[in-house]
């Protein structure tokens, strides 16, 4: 019975990911895919990629982990890793609220109201409405629960003033998930609060940073007597640790993202670099293979994990930051291999871009010390 039970989920899974190539190859065009590369840099591009977000969401096929009810197709971890794999083969672009669909979502399912499911998943599935998380502040990176922006309650609302930074999508974003401090007084992982705060309200600004790769990836957001209402507080009031512990994923498959991508990047340096004289280099010939090595690693891993989840066993505490943790440094030494093996080419264009970017890689989403404490204490039992 239980190899019946396996082969079934295995049909189930080779179908899903049949019906997944299908509708790709008749839906994605070449503007998307162009649109892709180019990221979210002009507002052009932008429209591109709302519009395919809601050909996605219409078609059931932008978080088919979340619950049917909401718009997803209640997939399990397998029908999840592979949907990851068949939008890599395909360049495809996910959904535009990778961070909304990922981590806030979850939150507003786990613990929102009602109302505030209804009004706000649906248009955030869709990137009818785009969404921003504000988490790091200038002396509140890594360590979120030294945040200082207030909130202060004044009759039916709260007035908010502080600075967010290193926010994701802020010059786009219509609303924005934030932590605020609610209660100076109390230890510092206990006085913070979750509000979703209508970007329009009057007393925000939004300060695009451009990068030294040059793009405007992130934004500073500063709040000026902002005034949301009650209404707005996601979980209890004074528990916005536990919202931001509730944004673990229901789609714990997105870890594969990271070695997917890194894969598509080693596969197109390889292409890049067909024919030059560099390649015959052993030392080069040796870093390659220990890039792939990691890659490959890296994909065992998680693969390992995942199915190990899909069979009822608890998730790994530290697989998050395990993953991270390797993205992060292989990031770095592929675009550095890059130079190596492209010479001057690897300075300029796509891979001139990518070693400037690639340096913010072991400290966005959590920094390289971060994760090594969290994989230490939660992975091999370390003391503190």
């Amino acid at each position: 019975m239980h190899t019946d039970a396996r082969l079934d989920d295995e049909a189930d899974e080779a179908a899903f990911r049949k019906e997944l190539a299908a509708w790709l190859s008749e839906h994605l065009t070449a503007a998307v895919a162009d649109a892709t590369r180019r990221g979210f840099e002009g507002d052009d591009t932008m429209e591109v990629l709302r519009g395919w977000n809601r050909e996605l969401a219409d078609a059931g096929w932008a978080a088919v982990s979340w619950p049917a009810r909401y718009g997803g197709r209640d997939a399990g971890i397998a029908e999840q890793l592979a949907w990851h794999e068949e939008m890599s083969r395909a360049g495809a672009p996910g959904p535009v609220n990778v961070i909304g669909v990922s981590n806030i979502a979850p939150a507003i399912m786990a613990m929102g109201t009602e109302a505030q499911k209804e009004r706000f998943l649906r248009p955030m599935l869709r990137g009818d409405e785009i969404w921003c998380q504000g988490m790091s502040e200038p002396d509140a990176g890594s360590d979120l629960a030294s945040l200082r922006t207030r909130a202060v309650a004044d009759g039916d609302d709260f007035v908010v003033n502080g600075q967010k930074t290193w926010n994701s999508l802020g010059r786009h974003a219509d609303w924005c998930q934030l932590y605020v401090r609610t209660d100076p007084d109390a230890p510092k992982h206990k006085g913070i609060s979750c509000l979703l705060v209508d970007m329009r309200s009057p007393g925000i600004e939004v300060r695009p940073l451009r990068t030294m790769a040059g793009d405007l990836t992130f934004s500073e957001l500063f709040f000026q007597d902002v005034r949301v209402p009650q209404s707005a507080l996601l979980g209890p009031l004074h528990e916005g640790w536990r919202v931001a512990m509730a944004t673990l994923s229901h789609e714990r498959a997105g870890v594969a993202r990271l070695h997917l991508s890194l894969s598509e990047r080693f596969e197109r340096l390889l292409a890049d670099a067909a024919g030059r004289p560099s390649l015959a280099d052993p030392v080069v010939r040796g870093r390659l293979a220990a890039v792939y090595t990691k890659i490959a690693c890296m994909r065992w891993t998680t693969t390992r994990e995942l199915h190990s989840v899909a069979r009822g066993n608890a998730p790994s505490a530290s697989l998050g930051s395990l993953t991270k943790l390797l993205w992060s440094l292989t990031e770095q030494e592929l675009a550095e291999l890059a130079v190596d093996l492209l010479g001057m080419d690897g300075l300029s264009g796509p891979w001139g871009k990518g070693l400037a970017a690639s340096r913010q890689s072991t400290i966005a989403g959590g920094t390289t010390e971060i994760n090594r404490n969290i994989v230490a204490e939660h992975g091999l039992g370390l003391p503190r």
